[in-house]
């Protein structure tokens, strides 16, 4: 046993930790390169944000030309150019009408503010029991308190605090060949209960970490316009989805809806630092009035610096094609795995590969098999999925598909 295994806690892992861990000595391009000489492919993108690559030159040297100007000031009271630059380009480049910005500092704490700007906001209209939150099931929003408690109460990752949790209000899942019944759910509850409610709260499109399910876009309208007919605000989560993930640069544009509220992280900083942003209309802002909330490193120089070299990375790119090229990849060597017995479905989606086993996987058995094929793809439940870079070649996207694949036929037809 050595150092990590007994004294350094990993996400959703106890200590000592049951399944290995392995030691990343440098990193470039989509590759790992962990000790013992092992090159593996990162298909995961780090939980999503990697999506230029790791030890880009570009991003590399935004770091470097920020760190010796001002690595870090409070942004209480004070201010600075990046900053500035950074809420300038979101406003710009995020759906019509968002145009205040709120610097957090990672995608939970992002969520954690959307929820405040809504309570405040209906405590200063004098609606002090609009309390609650709508969402629907199979979602995940962080792990946080406030974002636990609009993650799926059941099937999520954070049933063992249900009982100390605020309540709120869980709709049916939408999902592709639902809509209506999905949507007739979320009408019937804010009927019911708009009274209590602040805001709904969504991912767009792909519901992330909750189960990797895809949904269709008349679900973002129907719910956008349900709750403008029930006056309740909409907050959008797109710490997963945003920045090109889905074929779109943000999946409200599926619908070419707009929220009143919307929630970024993830791959805003090209997976460098640990950013998020919590984004409102002029209307929210100002019956909000002060927000009460202030992280110590809100804003940090670094994170806006890179953060505004990624988006401008990605922007002049040709992004939009790259993301069809690896969607069409996956279709034609996922989709014919749905013919497995051991496989419940696959699901494709933008630069998303999904697949979904009738049985729990064994994680530390899939992961030394992934890394043998050269691959590191992080299996959750009954899920292997990759989220891979944007930068991907080909025949290095093509490994991944392979080695899901291998997964796949391990197990008895």
């Amino acid at each position: 046993m050595n150092f990590d295994d007994q004294h350094i806690w990993h996400p959703y892992a106890k200590i000592p930790n049951a399944v290995p861990t392995y030691l990343v000595e440098s990193a470039d391009n989509v590759y790992l390169n962990l000790k013992g000489g092992k090159r593996v492919i990162d298909g995961m993108s780090s939980w999503w944000s990697v999506i230029h690559g790791y030890n880009n030159p570009v991003l590399n040297q935004a770091i470097k030309d920020q760190i010796d100007s001002v690595s870090h000031v409070m942004f209480g009271g004070l201010t600075h150019q990046p900053a500035i630059d950074l809420c300038q380009l979101l406003i710009q480049i995020t759906p019509p009408g968002l145009d205040k910005v709120f610097l957090a500092d990672s995608g939970s704490v992002s969520v954690e503010v959307s929820q405040k700007m809504a309570l405040q906001y209906w405590y200063n209209k004098g609606r002090v029991d609009k309390t609650h939150f709508v969402t629907p099931r199979g979602g995940y929003h962080g792990d946080t308190f406030g974002a636990m408690s609009v993650c799926d109460p059941e099937n999520g990752m954070h049933h063992l605090f249900q009982g100390v949790l605020p309540k709120h209000y869980f709709v049916k899942k939408p999902s592709l060949g639902n809509t209506s019944k999905a949507l007739a759910d979320l009408k019937k509850v804010l009927k019911e209960n708009h009274n209590k409610i602040a805001a709904m709260i969504l991912e767009p499109i792909v519901q992330g970490a909750g189960g990797m399910n895809i949904y269709e876009p008349e679900y973002l309208t129907g719910a956008r316009s349900l709750c403008d007919n029930y006056g309740v605000l909409l907050i959008v989560d797109e710490i997963a989805t945003g920045f090109g993930r889905t074929g779109k640069l943000f999946g409200c544009e599926h619908a070419n809806i707009s929220p009143d509220i919307l929630c970024l992280g993830k791959a805003l900083t090209g997976g460098y630092m640990t950013m998020a942003a919590t984004l409102s209309t002029a209307e929210v802002a100002e019956t909000v009035g002060v927000l009460m909330h202030g992280p110590t490193f809100m804003g940090n120089p670094l994170s806006c610096s890179v953060a505004n070299r990624s988006i401008d990375l990605l922007l002049s790119s040709d992004w939009e094609n790259r993301i069809l090229q690896i969607e069409n990849i996956m279709k034609s060597e996922l989709l014919t795995l749905k013919k497995h017995k051991s496989v419940s479905d696959v699901r494709v989606i933008g630069a998303i590969g999904v697949v979904e086993f009738e049985s729990p996987l064994d994680m530390k058995v899939v992961q030394e098999e992934l890394i043998e094929n050269g691959v590191w793809l992080r299996p959750y439940g009954k899920l292997l999925y990759t989220m891979p870079p944007y930068v991907i070649k080909d025949e290095e996207l093509l490994t991944i598909t392979r080695a899901m694949s291998a997964i796949v036929h391990s197990f008895k037809d």
